[in-house]
């Protein structure tokens, strides 16, 4: 059975990266660091992380010090359901922190470049709710947003 394992692209940063990701899900650790040998021929290398083994919410992740290179970009992206406001915004403080970026309609990109999709619930409540006139004020709200507001999107939905 093929067993299918994203990897993300990191220029020195993967352990960190591993680390601070694993702390925001439930059922996400580490669960292995291979290293660069100590002999590596690139000093600044030797003995750093080449491959973090983790696992956000049981589902397994690889991140490799590749070196500069790759960029990330929204053409791949991690998209995130979430109960409530409170579970949204405390993501998402995490994900913009220290050099991350807000996007729209619940986008952010984090310190490494890697883009998140943040989603509520209310998500499918409001946009992809049964009433098609709520539904589309519901779009029309949430594309004026970055950060996604439950309030908002089903205040929309209800024609408030």
């Amino acid at each position: 059975m093929p067993r299918i394992t994203p990897v993300l692209w990191f220029d020195g940063e993967a352990e960190a990266a591993a680390t601070a990701y694993v702390s925001l899900f439930a059922r996400s650790r580490i669960t292995s660091v291979s290293r660069y040998p100590d002999d590596f021929p690139d000093p600044a290398s030797a003995g750093r992380a080449l491959v973090v083994e983790f696992e956000l919410d049981g589902l397994g992740f690889q991140a490799l010090n590749g070196g500069p290179g790759p960029v990330p970009t929204e053409a791949v992206s991690l998209s995130v359901a979430v109960d409530d406001q409170e579970e949204l915004d405390r993501l998402w403080d995490a994900l913009a922190a220290d050099g991350g970026q807000e996007g729209r309609c619940g986008w952010v990109r984090d310190r490494w470049g890697f883009w998140w999709q943040v989603v509520p619930a209310a998500v499918q409540r409001t946009v992809g709710g049964p009433d098609p006139a709520g539904a589309s004020r519901a779009m029309a709200a949430m594309t004026t947003m970055g950060r996604l507001v439950v309030a908002d999107l089903e205040s929309a939905y209800r024609g408030d």
